[in-house]
């Protein structure tokens, strides 16, 4: 028998058997830990017993040295040369028994799976025990106690190895539920730099090293970005993607591990350790890829590396405990990243939904009604537009939204006049399957579709009393129910409504309620006829000429003289929705670059004014000349009376307040307002 000239040190535990656990089922299972005095003092003591020995122990190689762990008697003459050999010759699948000046070593495999199985027996650690000269120079004796100690160390390595297996879940199960807990918290993040160096954060905790770091493929560059830098602070290390073993998980899609002394040491990038000041023992790296099969090249984002591992080198364990943090990570990103382009694709589409009807002109009327706009749209308070036809009431309304905090939720635009009272109900607040005939499926209404956004109620005044009724429910409860259902459906909306209609006069007729004038009239926005204007006239018209042409693909005209002076002389009876078709007409029925008076074709041509009589060349509907001429005689009035309002008023045998009533029907601006 050969003899060991090495010895192994009493005193060295080694660190790995705080992680090791054995149960000893004799009469019944017992599961005690392995670095505990219980199974030194106990149990080892009574299975060297059961096989006539009183020195043994367990011996197991920690970075090449061989360590008792734990023992019982005098162990300081162990061949522990000849432990290796043993062990080495389990390897071919068979347990393994060496006798040696009396000590007789076992081999232990880690994997106890019968013969049978085609799986081969990995030995990890040796039973040795101490055998008297005497039983052993009796070679039946000697043989009857090398069995013993043979089923005894099978026994131990089954019952390790059933432990160890049960060991390795729990930790699995601990590991799962700590990365699922931590891709809870990494969804909840919205910045790429504290994302990346929390997912870094965790990866050093669960795993134990010193430092871990996410390196994004950028393959334009053919570079590999890490983000956290290992120990750079503000900026980020870039290294080429076919660079180490970064560089190989990439070309391969498959984890890797480096650990010093056991693995070539070319394979680490020492470049990165010099400009860090840094020393790599032990590496693991995963790929990590944005679809489920990580072996797509095309599929790959990155790579997740973990270095240092505190307590000894990275095994297969940590590399799939890293794999699974890598695929958690890189759905955190790819979720940020969408999550990111989704805000910015809704916040560009808002920009240029705003942008399409902004409020233009810089008339002090509608600077006024800009300011106040302005002021009520941070706030949800409901607001009533009011305004002839043309004026450009839903344009407000569009301004009130966008500037509002709601802007990036929906404008849902209904016009009442549009809808008769059997289908007001169903298009505002929807209906369920089989309400009614022809209802073959459930509707959302309105006000569910406007929720989280605005409501624009467009000629709220020529809504049916009926609609009136419900339509104040809704505006006093904040629920809707669909026609046909009976679950109240919350709805968080802002509404605001618009009409031509003198609201005042419809209350004391009986024909529009007053409690709902009240609940939609908290705030009070008139918009002023174009032919009050002045100057804003030219300035749409140049809007809109300029918005016309760029669809059509053609050069802007200019104005001629004659045609400016027709533009500010007619009445625009149909306001702004007039002069939109009518520069819509000229963009697309004249070529010339000059735009002359004739290519106007306006309807009801010039007004002139002689001593305050408004003479009209060609006709119009009397309605219409009656309110011109009101709003003339009201102006002159305030004029006369230097805009003192009660002096006005006295002047036109009014009071005050009816004089500003008045003028709020004919759509006159108010110092009010």
């Amino acid at each position: 028998m050969p003899q060991s000239s090495e010895s192994i040190d009493p005193a060295f535990i080694d660190p790995a058997t705080n992680e090791l656990r054995l149960a000893l089922e004799l009469a019944a299972t017992e599961q005690i830990d392995l670095s505990s005095p219980t199974f030194a003092t106990t149990v080892l003591p009574n299975l060297l017993h059961l096989v006539g020995s009183q020195v043994g122990g367990l011996v197991k190689q920690h970075r090449g040295t061989w360590a008792c762990c734990p023992w019982v008697g005098d162990m300081t003459d162990v061949p522990t040369q000849l432990i290796g050999d043993v062990i080495d010759r389990s390897h071919s699948g068979t347990m393994s028994t060496q006798l040696s000046d009396g000590w007789c070593i076992t081999a232990m495999p880690s994997n106890v799976q019968t013969s049978s199985t085609g799986n081969q027996l990995v030995a990890s650690s040796a039973l040795v025990v101490r055998l008297g000269e005497a039983e052993l120079g009796d070679s039946s004796e000697s043989n009857s106690r090398i069995r013993r100690i043979t089923c005894a160390a099978e026994l131990l390595a089954t019952t390790l190895h059933r432990i160890e297996t049960h060991q390795r879940q729990q930790r699995r199960i601990e590991q799962l539920s700590a990365v699922l807990a931590s891709a809870a918290k990494w969804q909840r993040l919205d910045d790429d730099e504290k994302l990346l160096k929390e997912i870094a954060d965790t990866a050093t905790q669960l795993l134990r090293c010193e430092r871990a770091s996410i390196f994004l493929w950028d393959r334009r560059r053919s570079k590999l970005i890490g983000r956290p830098a290992l120990g750079i602070k503000g900026s980020s290390l870039e290294v080429d993607d076919d660079a180490g073993v970064v560089g190989e998980v990439l070309r391969s899609g498959e984890r890797k591990i480096w650990n010093a002394g056991s693995d070539d040491e070319a394979r680490v990038n020492r470049k990165v350790d010099a400009t860090l000041d840094f020393r790599t023992q032990s590496l693991v790296a995963v790929p990590m890829s944005r679809g489920q099969d990580e072996n797509k090249r095309d599929e790959l984002i990155g790579v997740f590396e973990a270095i240092n591992r505190v307590d000894g080198d990275f095994d297969e364990f940590d590399a799939v405990l890293l794999a699974d943090l890598a695929t958690h990570a890189a759905v955190a990103i790819e979720s940020l990243r969408t999550r990111r382009r989704l805000v910015e694709s809704r916040d560009r589409l808002v920009n240029d939904a705003a942008s399409s009807s902004p409020l233009v002109g810089n008339h002090e009327s509608v600077e006024n009604v800009r300011r106040s706009a302005d002021k009520v749209a941070n706030t949800d308070l409901s607001v009533l537009i009011l305004g002839k036809n043309g004026t450009g009431k839903e344009v407000l309304a569009r301004h009130v939204h966008y500037e509002s905090k709601r802007r990036s939720g929906p404008f849902v635009a209904v016009n009442c006049a549009a809808l008769v009272e059997t289908l007001l109900e169903s298009e505002l607040f929807g209906h369920e399957k089989g309400a009614f005939t022809d209802a073959n499926q459930t509707r959302v209404g309105k006000f569910e579709l406007a929720s989280g956004g605005t409501l624009f109620l467009d000629e709220v005044g020529d809504m049916s009393p009926g609609g009136q009724a419900k339509l104040l429910r809704v505006l006093e409860e904040k629920v809707v129910v669909r026609v046909g259902g009976s679950q109240p459906i919350p709805v968080d909306v802002r509404v605001i409504a618009a009409t031509n209609q003198p609201l005042e006069e419809l209350i004391r007729e009986r024909r529009f309620r007053e409690d709902l004038y009240f609940r939609l009239n908290v705030v009070s926005l008139t918009l002023p006829p174009l032919s009050q204007r002045g100057d804003d006239v030219m300035l749409l018209a140049n809007h809109f000429l300029k918005q016309f042409c760029y669809q059509i693909g053609r050069q802007v005209p200019t104005w001629s003289e004659a045609a400016k002076s027709a533009m500010r002389n007619h009445p625009w009876p149909g306001n702004i929705r007039e002069l939109r078709n009518t520069i819509e007409r000229i963009c697309y029925l004249t070529s010339d670059d000059i735009i002359k008076s004739d290519d106007l074709s306006l309807t009801g041509a010039n007004i002139n004014r002689d001593g305050g009589i408004c003479r009209i060349d060609m006709p119009i509907e009397l309605s219409e000349s009656t309110k011109l001429f009101q709003v003339e005689h009201i102006e002159r009035a305030i004029q006369s009376s230097g805009g003192n309002m009660t002096d006005a008023a006295s002047r036109l045998g009014l009071h005050r307040s009816n004089l500003y009533r008045k003028m709020r029907q004919l759509g006159m601006p108010t110092s009010g307002e």
